[in-house]
């Protein structure tokens, strides 16, 4: 059985992240091995709800390690709409400055226009990270069958298995870490 490729074209526009956040000189870690040195890439898939917040929190504070690259994804259905693409990129620039103020971190953001599982999967595809971290709206499991769910569908079609992380009910409308 051979793989159906989809042919669907594939639009993303990168965000241009502050530049407030200093040039840091590659970390001098003399008992670490050169690949260990070089890095890892995280993908954290976002968007402007509080569960994703909560497990960006959760991926800076438990994965995220020197030398790492964070990359952030948001989906979008119009690239066009550009109200959307400047909220977006008001948030990732935020993110990217708690990422290198808690874990000192380097942050890449792309808004891809798509479906959101499959933009995720072909973004993890496209950079083969270390792990790929979600938020969940903490669904039951027969609305999560009967609606579908993003986490589910890249649990099933990511290479690179998903992280999912599930608010826990203390958390609210806030991140708990």
């Amino acid at each position: 059985m051979e793989t159906l490729m989809e042919e669907e074209e594939y639009n993303w526009r990168e965000v241009k992240l502050p530049s407030l956040i200093p040039v840091v000189p590659p970390p001098e870690l003399e008992r670490e091995t050169g690949e260990r040195r070089r890095g890892r890439d995280i993908v954290i898939a976002i968007d402007h709800g509080p569960n994703s917040k909560h497990a960006f929190d959760w991926a800076v504070t438990h994965i995220c390690r020197l030398a790492d690259t964070i990359h952030l994804v948001h989906a979008v259905s119009s690239l066009r709409n550009e109200i959307v693409y400047e909220a977006t990129q008001a948030l990732m620039e935020k993110l990217a400055i708690e990422a290198f103020e808690v874990a000192m971190v380097k942050t890449v953001a792309r808004i891809v226009e798509g479906d959101a599982g499959k933009v995720i999967c072909r973004e993890a595809e496209r950079l083969k990270p270390a792990a790929v971290v979600m938020g969940t709206r903490g669904r039951s499991l027969i609305k999560s069958v009967l609606q579908g769910s993003v986490g589910e569908h890249c649990f099933h079609h990511c290479k690179t298995a998903p992280i999912i992380i599930v608010p826990g009910k203390e958390a609210g409308e806030e991140s708990v870490i």
